[in-house]
């Protein structure tokens, strides 16, 4: 690492045990609107499912159907084995102490890089750029933000020490971080590359340029290759192989407008922070660590344009880079008594705007214990067609499918992308008569004709027996006659 005096702009603006209590209060304080709600996010609801699942036994893209690797619901089963509604807080938590730490990470970085005087504020950025972005509760970026986070600092201590320890501790965490989201593979090539380039200005050597590449991307499949490894050992490579890699190819687009109105909002809300990166770097005195972060940034900012549909949770990858570079401008002489501070709180209270407005579309845990409770936990088997898949944990019923997101059988675009006919899958769940029937009223993206379907199906054999809010939505809940 250059060294660099300690100016003004350098000097940090909290000690280190005050920034982390800093930052620990900034993100209580932007996150407890959420704590306890088991329905912030459709897909939390899922993972939770499938973490609790296992623990019965359940083994992902065999018995419970998705494309999201199984370091993610191997996170999830952690706080599932609390079990419900202890379990919520439990992840709830996770979350919180994750982005803590990785919003101390991007300030230590930030103090690094010369920015000490915003290093604190480009923290608290990232933690409340998070609400605006759907990071608000458990999404997989929360996680393994984190662990990108000590990779970028590990490629900063392997140009300064120049081994090669650090490089494979980088690529083993890019490896951890591709078991939560395969979507972080552009930043993990990018992130070797940089290793490489290191390497090369080193040694000056073909064959050690080669040897060192190819132990880079060993290192970084070791976690797929070992679970790929145990799900052939079970028989079960084709499920791995089609959830994990081939599923997503056969998935139909989203509508244009859609997609637009979805990348249009996440520029909208990124571009802030973004352009705050890209003045401070620009005006910075440049080196190799601060070049490190404008590559990193471009990066991010490529792979999260190079994976549709672009739902607001995709962004959160971006923050890291931009808010440690936005540390220099949020530092600065100009920024930090006045603009600094009414930026933060201006985000502060959107994000606070945002969870409100999300409680209010999605529902809460009062609702949710109503719905619950019409359910009840009687006998018989539950078939959520479209609603909450907690349900299923809260209530302890039985399922019918491995394919439980409900839009794997009624969205338009999951059609022959799933390993299953879902009109075929829909029949042969009716088939087995579930006792309870939840759903919504029909949303955007769904298939007319499995909604009309199932609405002839509880006509025949079904009561309706509860229409309760859940959020702006009114939630029907059927029970068998028979």
């Amino acid at each position: 690492m250059s060294s660099r005096p300690i100016s003004s702009a350098n000097r940090p603006a909290a000690s280190g045990s005050h920034r982390l209590l800093i930052l620990l209060a900034v993100a209580i304080l932007a996150r407890v609107a959420t704590f306890g709600n088991p329905v912030v996010h459709v897909d939390e609801e899922f993972y939770f499912f499938t973490g609790h699942a296992m623990w019965q036994g359940a083994w992902p893209f065999v018995d419970v159907w998705d494309r999201k690797p199984i370091g993610l619901f191997l996170l999830y089963a952690v706080p599932a084995a609390f079990g419900f509604p202890a379990g919520i807080w439990a992840y709830q938590a996770m979350a919180l102490a994750s982005v803590v730490a990785t919003g101390w990470l991007i300030a230590r970085m930030a103090e690094r890089l010369g920015w000490g005087a915003g290093a604190t504020a480009a923290g608290i950025a990232y933690i409340l750029w998070l609400s605006l972005l759907g990071g608000q509760g458990g999404q997989a970026p929360v996680f393994y933000n984190l662990l990108v986070m000590s990779a970028a600092w590990a490629i900063l201590e392997s140009d300064r020490r120049g081994g090669r320890s650090l490089g494979l501790a980088t690529m083993a965490l890019v490896g951890l971080v591709l078991q939560i989201k395969y979507s972080a593979v552009f930043e993990g090539m990018v992130f070797g590359l940089w290793l490489l380039g290191g390497e090369w200005r080193r040694s000056r050597s073909p064959v050690a340029l080669i040897l060192y590449g190819a132990a880079l991307v060993m290192v970084s499949l070791v976690p797929t290759a070992l679970a790929a490894g145990v799900y052939a050992m079970i028989g079960q490579w084709d499920a791995f192989l089609y959830a994990n890699f081939l599923s997503i190819f056969h998935r139909n687009p989203d509508p244009i407008a859609e997609l637009a109105g979805n990348l249009g909002q996440m520029v909208l809300i990124l571009s802030p922070i973004v352009t705050l990166a890209v003045l401070g770097l620009k005006r910075a005195e440049r080196d190799r660590e601060r070049t490190f972060l404008a590559v990193w940034l471009g990066a991010a900012v490529i792979g999260v344009l190079l994976f549709r549909p672009w739902f607001d949770h995709y962004g959160l990858p971006i923050l890291l880079p931009a808010c440690t570079a936005a540390a220099a401008m949020l530092g600065s002489a100009a920024w930090r008594r006045r603009y600094t501070p009414a930026l933060l709180l201006t985000v502060a209270l959107a994000g606070q705007i945002v969870l409100f407005s999300l409680r209010h579309e999605r529902g809460e845990a009062t609702e949710f214990a109503a719905l619950t409770q019409a359910v009840g936990k009687g006998p018989g088997c539950l078939y959520v067609y479209s609603g909450s898949t907690m349900l299923y944990v809260a209530t302890e019923r039985c399922t019918l499918s491995r394919w439980i997101v409900p839009a794997h059988l009624s969205r338009a675009r999951e059609a022959g992308a799933t390993g299953v006919d879902q009109d075929a899958e829909i029949t042969r769940i009716l088939s087995q008569h579930p006792a309870v029937v939840v759903m919504r009223p029909p949303y955007n993206g769904e298939r007319a004709e499995a909604h009309a379907r199932m609405l002839a199906a509880m006509a025949d054999g079904y009561r309706l027996t509860a229409k309760l809010p859940m959020g702006n939505e009114m939630i029907s809940v059927y029970k068998s006659t028979r």
